[in-house]
């Protein structure tokens, strides 16, 4: 396998919301803060999983939780920021938060456990220790505050 790049605490990506992400109460939609969940977590794992983990494995989705906080309107830049929690042999919990990047205000958080399937078998998969190494340091000192690595 290729050789794993260190994992930061907090993983981000910048986000500008379009006149796409906006309903009918003129402010982004709930459905949009889940896609963007799901953006900045394929990000997270396009940017440090190795090819042939890339290859072989993907991610689905067996639970989301989010919490909506504050409202963001049309225009607003926004940060979505995905750190690593708790894995077991067969469930990857991923945090989020949403976070308007002119004051900082948390906009929404959300929790998510994902499931490794096989893209050969299309079925579930067990977490490897490969794949546990690689989010490891991620996971131990996912600390509010600590620096970030943006994909963008």
């Amino acid at each position: 396998m290729s050789s794993i790049p260190p994992t930061p605490p907090h993983f981000e990506i910048p986000i500008v919301v379009a006149p796409e992400d906006i309903d009918d109460m003129e402010h982004v939609n709930n459905v949009v803060y889940l896609r963007w969940v799901q953006d900045v977590a394929l990000a997270h794992w396009k940017a440090y999983a190795t090819p042939e983990m890339l290859r072989d494995l993907g991610w689905v989705a067996a639970r989301h939780e989010l919490d909506y906080l504050r409202a963001a309107v049309l225009g607003d830049q926004v940060v979505a920021r995905t750190w690593v929690g708790a894995i077991d042999s067969r469930r990857f919990e991923r945090l989020t938060e949403i976070v308007r990047a002119s004051d900082g205000v948390v906009l929404a958080r959300g929790r998510t456990l994902w499931l490794m399937v096989s893209r050969l078998t299309g079925r579930i998969s067990r977490i490897s220790d490969e794949l546990r190494a690689l989010f490891a340091d991620a996971a131990a000192s996912a600390v509010e505050g600590e620096g970030a690595v943006s994909g963008a």
